[in-house]
């Protein structure tokens, strides 16, 4: 059996994975949005964060979120992933953090680290974080100018090198956000992380929602998204730790070849959020969309709305585009990715179909 072959055999084996997930989900990732408020503004946010806005529910409302998800979920397979905005603006993140790992939580988040000196280093430590992803989005003057703050990269370096320091994290991870301005500095970005002592580097296309719509320019070209991938593969070959995101169907020739795994968008399946307004929802990146909150923590058991409703998301996103339903890759596919969806008109923004197969 060759490759392709082989990998029709797990793309298959997905594709029944998915139809058991939409009868039968299984809560792994569950995010809380702990604020919108954040100290940049950049320009590809999917949340439209800025300084300024608000912080998510009370300490009290995200700790009786965690007591029920505790009574009625195996933690062993849950990651809790904390996000915003910037998360360490939350005024009670330190004692909300300590009280979920005491109630045996494993959790997660993704910071611009510009806010980590050592003693917030040494304050993540103690809270029992295990995993970060820390966004760097090019060199020192794009990476300012593309995230509205000046000194923001070295800032976000220190950073980085305070949790490497600490000696007290599982995975370090930095995220680039590659688009059409910054794509050209890939290599000399390499360099600089190749010297540090970060456990991976997640490397995702810009994605067309939030502020990114705004900047159609900014989108990547077809001739973008062969570079990036050909070049994500190359550092694979060579043993780098280097990953594609979780996002969109990527055909035969790129499934499995620039991340460890086979495309599945697990929204609602796998994983659920709370929203700073305490909706209840799936996936953050999806348009934030009255249909697809499901309920509230300050009025709904968030296991009983898990359980009981998320149907919008139980079922093939394919099932709202004429042009997906008739495509010969659906079965693998199943529409896509649902946070690049177009849903006022019905079809998907980002397909690699006539792009890379």
């Amino acid at each position: 059996m060759d490759i392709k072959e082989a990998k029709k055999v797990y793309l298959d084996r997905k594709a029944e994975l998915r139809a058991r997930l939409f009868k039968e989900p299984e809560l792994i990732y569950l995010f809380f949005e702990l604020t919108r408020s954040c100290n940049s503004k950049c320009f590809h946010c999917g949340s439209s964060c800025e300084p300024g806005l608000g912080h998510g529910p009370d300490k009290e409302a995200f700790k009786a979120v965690l007591d029920d998800v505790k009574e009625h979920f195996d933690l062993k397979q849950l990651q809790l992933c904390i996000t915003g905005g910037e998360p360490l603006l939350y005024p009670d993140f330190e004692e909300l953090l300590t009280y979920a790992v005491e109630q045996g939580f494993h959790w997660g988040m993704t910071t611009n680290a510009t806010l980590i000196t050592k003693d917030v280093a040494a304050m993540l430590a103690r809270a029992g974080m295990g995993t970060v992803s820390v966004s760097i989005d090019g060199l020192r003057d794009t990476h300012d100018r593309q995230r509205g703050l000046k000194g923001g990269y070295d800032r976000a370096m220190q950073g980085i090198q305070n949790l490497i320091d600490q000696k007290a994290f599982r995975h370090i991870q930095v995220t680039t956000v590659v688009n059409h301005k910054n794509i050209g500095e890939l290599d000399e970005l390499y360099e600089i992380l190749d010297k540090i002592d970060i456990d991976s580097w997640r490397v995702i296309g810009i994605e067309p929602m939030g502020r990114a719509l705004d900047y159609p320019d900014m989108l990547l070209t077809p001739d973008d998204q062969r570079y990036l991938f050909k070049y994500i593969r190359e550092k694979r070959e060579q043993n780098i730790p280097v990953n594609y995101g979780c996002s969109h169907f990527l055909g035969l020739d790129y499934e499995r070849d620039v991340r460890d795994w086979f495309f599945y968008c697990g929204a609602g399946t796998h994983t659920a959020a709370i929203r700073v307004n305490g909706d209840i929802t799936a996936c953050l990146d999806i348009e934030d969309r009255p249909e697809f909150i499901q309920g509230n923590i300050y009025k709904d058991k968030f296991s009983d709305v898990w359980l009981n409703r998320f149907q919008e998301f139980r079922k093939p996103l394919s099932s709202l585009c004429k042009e997906c339903q008739d495509c010969e890759w659906e079965k693998w596919c199943a529409g896509g990715s649902r946070h690049s969806f177009d849903y006022d008109n019905g079809k998907q923004r980002v397909c690699f179909k006539g792009v890379l197969f």
